[in-house]
């Protein structure tokens, strides 16, 4: 999962960013969206960034063992990769950023889905990738079964297409 969309007009550093108004909404629909799906992760990594923090919060899932990673701040694909190989649960919500999080998502799955925003992976773009793997350390690209993908925007207005 991509973080929601940010404030640009906040002050501060990049690292500290929150999320806007706009994006708050989204990660709260894209909440509902994994619980309507039926997938609730088991463990959470995510960027320390105040604006994946936050759209963790939002997202509403129960209390999740949680590890926040500066690695995942601004990675690129292949730190992402490296990060996930050493998930631990069943089922794992990764959050960061783009463009190595679009990158990353490209470059796991075998097919891409008929989305036509899969390619720019837009704020709080989520995809529900399969693994036929026991183990997180034997991921690697081009293995992934994308199970789903959506945008807030559908999501919200109750359309997705494909």
């Amino acid at each position: 999962m991509r973080h929601a969309k940010s404030d640009w007009s906040a002050s501060g550093d990049d690292h500290g960013r929150p999320l806007n108004a706009r994006g708050k909404d989204s990660a709260a629909a894209m909440g509902r969206w994994v619980e309507d799906q039926g997938w609730t992760p088991d463990e959470v990594l995510c960027s320390t960034a105040t604006r994946t923090r936050q759209t963790l919060t939002l997202l509403g899932l129960p209390h999740l063992p949680t590890r926040f990673e500066r690695t995942l701040y601004l990675a690129e694909a292949d730190e992402i990769i490296d990060t996930l190989r050493s998930a631990e649960a069943d089922t794992v919500l990764l959050v960061g950023h783009n463009f190595g999080i679009a990158e990353c998502a490209h470059a796991l799955v075998k097919t891409w889905p008929d989305h036509p925003r899969f390619s720019d992976y837009p704020t709080c773009a989520t995809s529900l990738i399969r693994f036929d793997v026991t183990d997180w350390g034997d991921i690697r690209e081009g293995i992934g079964v994308c199970d789903d993908f959506a945008v807030p925007r559908e999501v919200i207005a109750g359309s997705q297409p494909g």
